[in-house]
């Protein structure tokens, strides 16, 4: 351990460096505050005993500004040096951050047994933190899984409502539109029978990633809406940013050539994305734009598959993008 001894009195703070090298610690000494605090940004120790009265900077002073140069969960045990032993001393020591105070002339048996308390509280308090921040990857870990879809590794039903939700009360204070993306694997379920399951996941992983890779923005979201149906959440996108945005998704699925010799049509794998968007209001919910993107989808699986169709909610029928 490396202990910072700031003591002007040179032939006190010779002493104390002594006792503690006696310890096993390595002694830096300092003569005043300014240097103490220089030492202390330089060296880091682990341990500061520190003299109250001292020219210029004060004890009180010193360990107030220590206090403030600690790193976020770091803590160095400060023990006063003083002849001082009044209340009033102690306790105002207490507040600018000292953990105890020793008696000059310093006893080597006082000192020994301070320094050894100090230790150990450093390694409690060191293996508390450890702890702490195990349970905090933990608790991570396990946010994080319960808001991934375990197959495809996007985001699940659970995180789209939330998301959706909290995108939803954004648009009502913005005034900004939010669309929404419902596609549909086409003819999964005779892909599926046809090549079997294990075929069809790999499928839907090789949807998702490709869907997931021409999501350009932080704030898009791609979620597994339910077996072979997605949904992507476009915040601050109008009607046609969201049109522009389904299409390359399209494009891309059909690009990656997945053989579909179980369609009704021989080809590869396709998708149909259904395109609704709106500016949120307090008289309606999200759930509405979900609504309009299925009667969108709905009527690009009418229209032939593989295409975008748009809706805008209120506004009638869908109109398909061959």
């Amino acid at each position: 351990m490396k202990a910072l001894v700031i003591e002007d009195t040179v032939t006190s703070a010779t002493l104390v460096c002594h006792q503690l090298r006696k310890m096993g610690l390595e002694p830096t000494h300092a003569r005043d505050g300014e240097k103490g605090i220089d030492a202390f940004k330089a060296n880091r120790p682990d341990l500061v005993l520190l003299d109250i009265i001292m020219p210029g900077m004060n004890g009180f002073e010193v360990a107030r500004r220590i206090r403030q140069l600690e790193r976020d969960g770091e803590w160095t045990p400060i023990i006063f040096l003083t002849a001082r032993t009044s209340d009033e001393d102690l306790q105002r020591g207490i507040e600018v951050g000292g953990d105890d105070y020793l008696v000059k002339p310093v006893s080597e048996a006082v000192l020994g047994a301070k320094v050894r308390a100090m230790q150990r509280i450093a390694q409690m308090r060191y293996s508390l933190l450890v702890l702490t921040r195990k349970l905090d990857d933990a608790n991570n870990e396990l946010r994080r899984l319960s808001s991934v879809d375990g197959l495809t590794g996007i985001a699940n039903r659970r995180e789209l409502d939330e998301t959706l939700l909290r995108e939803w009360r954004r648009g009502v204070r913005s005034a900004r539109p939010l669309s929404v993306l419902l596609a549909d694997v086409d003819y999964f379920k005779q892909f599926n029978d046809g090549y079997g399951h294990q075929v069809g996941d790999e499928c839907l992983k090789a949807v998702a990633r490709s869907m997931k890779g021409e999501l350009k923005r932080p704030s898009d979201l791609l979620a597994r809406f339910g077996g072979e149906e997605f949904l992507v959440v476009l915040p601050e996108t109008d009607i046609e940013g969201a049109a522009a945005v389904a299409e390359s998704l399209r494009a891309a699925v059909e690009a990656m050539a997945i053989t579909h010799r179980h369609a009704p049509v021989p080809g590869v794998v396709t998708i149909s994305v259904g395109v609704a968007s709106l500016v949120p209001d307090r008289e309606h919910c999200e759930t509405t734009l979900i609504e309009a993107a299925d009667q969108a989808l709905y009527a690009a699986k009418r229209d032939g598959r593989n295409r975008v169709s748009v809706r805008l909610p209120g506004l009638g029928s869908a109109f398909a993008q061959p």
